[in-house]
């Protein structure tokens, strides 16, 4: 047990000091909640220490700005589900978060949840509560939210955002688990051939050298690699290399001019861009027809689709697709003049707003995607494994020959 003392205010306002006992400050805080108190902040007395002031948990300090980390969409996920299935029951919003709060493993999203709770038995609205946290919370979360609460259907629309987190993480866990094995032969790859350079050959260097044997090309390729990767000045200028080129291609990145030009790359890389297309018209196609079918309106969910994929080229083409919309066009027409999106998707579009289903009908291409997708990353594991394993082989048999074709020549040499 320790002792605290406490600064909270009372349901009329007012300020109430004094102290308790308790393990710890979240155990004091939940008293003190209980009592109906709001707690401003908690101090640790100490034997012969002035207390050490800590905020009332969830609560920021004064003149810090409390920093929170990233929350997994797996447990964003759950949090949506369970803030549903509450809200359905009839159970009131204040509780629901604070019910949350407790089940909420990662401390990270606890804490969110608590500020979140604070603004909204201050008098916000839970749209704005949640936006005060834009790095957790997507403007698709927001959105949807926001449609919730406006049309008091708030419990239908948590279950579609859930829904559609679960969809997200499933698509990326396949994109995922498709480039693993691939990147565990490229590493054992590398580091078999670093093996090989830095400690077989140098020991065949020296006794090539003892008996004055000319070399073959492959080997003095293969000698030239071995004596830059074993000096040390050059590895430390390779290493520095490297570093600095991924710094500065990140930097470029960062930049709009620079990540226009890296998505449009991405796009038109062979093989690999055309997977990055389909993913990124499975996530407009899923996004959109989740915020339609929640009632956001059309030209605020077509803004929320464009900040939610993840490539500037596609994202300024909905943009502008927003901007005709906004004028009177169809949707349709301008994401056709982009030249982005394939003629079935302009044709499913078109008949969804011709027939007022258009979110029926990006639901339908959001599945077709998702399932070209599947095939795609399959075909791609599928050709990438021989791939990896012949590039292997071809590698460590280059290697080989070169290093036994002076030990030919010299057998031949003793021979004769």
């Amino acid at each position: 047990m320790a002792t605290f003392s406490y600064v909270a205010r009372d349901q009329l306002g007012k300020i109430q000091q004094g102290t308790a006992d308790a393990e710890n400050e979240q155990i004091l805080y939940r008293k003190l909640r209980e009592r109906g108190l709001w707690v401003q902040s908690i101090e640790r007395t100490r034997a012969g220490k002035a207390p050490e002031k800590k905020a009332a948990p969830g609560v920021k300090a004064e003149g810090k700005k409390k920093r929170i980390g990233k929350v997994k969409a797996r447990d964003l996920t759950m949090f949506c589900r369970q803030f549903a299935t509450m809200i359905n029951a009839g159970v009131s919003l204040v509780r629901c978060l604070a019910v949350l709060e407790m089940q909420a493993s990662a401390p990270s999203l606890k804490a969110v949840i608590r500020e979140v709770q604070y603004s909204v038995e201050g008098g916000e609205t839970l749209t704005r509560a949640l936006s005060r946290f834009p790095h957790i919370f997507s403007n698709l979360f927001i959105g949807l939210v926001r449609a919730g609460e406006v049309g008091g259907v708030l419990d239908e629309t948590l279950e579609r955002l859930a829904t559609f987190l679960e969809e997200d993480m499933k698509l990326k866990r396949k994109v995922k688990a498709a480039m693993t094995y691939p990147a565990i032969v490229m590493s054992l790859a590398v580091g078999i051939v670093i093996f090989l350079v830095t400690f077989i050959v140098p020991k065949f260097i020296q006794l090539f050298a003892d008996f004055n044997l000319q070399m073959p090309a492959p080997t003095m390729f293969l000698i030239s690699c071995s004596k830059f990767l074993t000096n040390p000045v050059n590895v430390i200028v390779l290493v520095v290399t490297i570093v600095v080129l991924s710094i500065a291609i990140n930097r470029f990145r960062a930049t709009k001019t620079g990540k226009a030009i890296w998505d449009k790359m991405m796009l038109k890389v062979p093989i690999i861009g055309k997977l990055n297309h389909m993913i990124a018209l499975a996530r407009f196609a899923r996004t959109m027809s989740t915020l339609l079918v929640s009632g956001v309106p059309i030209l605020q969910a077509l803004e929320t689709v464009a900040g939610a994929i993840d490539n500037d080229v596609i994202s300024t083409a909905i943009l502008d697709a927003r901007s005709a919309v906004r004028e009177g066009e169809r949707l349709g027409d301008p994401l056709e003049r982009s030249k982005l999106f394939p003629p079935m998707v302009i044709q499913m579009i078109s008949v969804g707003e011709e027939t007022g289903s258009l979110d029926a009908m990006l639901a339908k291409v959001a599945d077709f995607y998702e399932a070209e997708v599947d095939a795609a990353v399959e075909a791609l594991t599928s050709a990438l494994e021989p791939m990896l394993i012949v590039f292997l082989g071809g590698v460590v048999g280059f290697i080989v020959v070169a290093m036994f074709l002076p030990l030919v020549k010299l057998i031949e040499g003793l021979s004769s």
